[in-house]
């Protein structure tokens, strides 16, 4: 009885080695696929093209796909919105300013002034996580259980018509705050001497 317990112990233990091993073998391949972002995002582009290749072929597992949108649009923007809400950080500006106000005091606000913009959800993370749902989706597909029958055009009509509405709120908060999600698009820019 006591081998018995020596084995399985044994047993755990190499386990435990082989899954940490495991993890220290991921952690290095994401960490040297940060910096990577066009070859990442070309492969997750390549698993969605599977992905509905296999969907258009089979025929089948339409809400698969739809809850792979759904959850793709709602890490989109999570993407696209800024870490700190400019109407929440507004209200918490005035709060602490009419605490502090007193002789002497320095201003601490100026419009002008350089702010970064901050994701709620970074580039990364929304590869990872887009990555890691079609990849489940892409599993999913091979259950029949999962193949529930339902009118895809009317799926897909919902979507577009998520998808515009949210896009369209989502460009209004951002005119509105005078925030850009994109590196490139509306930053000003300095030329060196010449």
């Amino acid at each position: 009885m006591d081998d018995s317990f020596g084995g399985s112990q044994a047993l755990s233990t190499r386990a435990t080695g082989l899954f940490g091993s495991l993890q220290v073998h991921y952690q290095t391949f994401m960490d040297k696929s940060t910096p990577h972002m066009g070859a990442r995002w070309t492969f997750t582009g390549f698993m969605l093209l599977f992905f509905m290749l296999r969907i258009v072929l089979a025929q089948g597992w339409f809400i698969i796909c739809y809850a792979l949108g759904i959850y793709m649009l709602n890490l989109f923007l999570a993407f696209l919105t800024p870490k700190i809400d400019p109407e929440m950080a507004e209200e918490i500006e005035e709060a602490e300013a009419a605490e502090e106000s007193g002789p002497g005091l320095l201003p601490t606000r100026n419009d002008d002034e350089f702010r970064p913009f901050i994701r709620r959800l970074p580039e990364f993370k929304f590869w990872l996580n887009s990555t890691k749902a079609v990849l489940i989706s892409f599993v999913c597909s091979f259950f029949s259980f999962l193949d529930i029958p339902v009118y895809w055009p009317i799926l897909l009509f919902y979507w577009i018509f998520l998808f515009v509405i949210t896009m369209r709120r989502q460009i209004e908060h951002m005119i509105k705050y005078r925030y850009v999600p994109f590196a490139n698009f509306g930053k000003q820019r300095y030329s060196g001497r010449k």
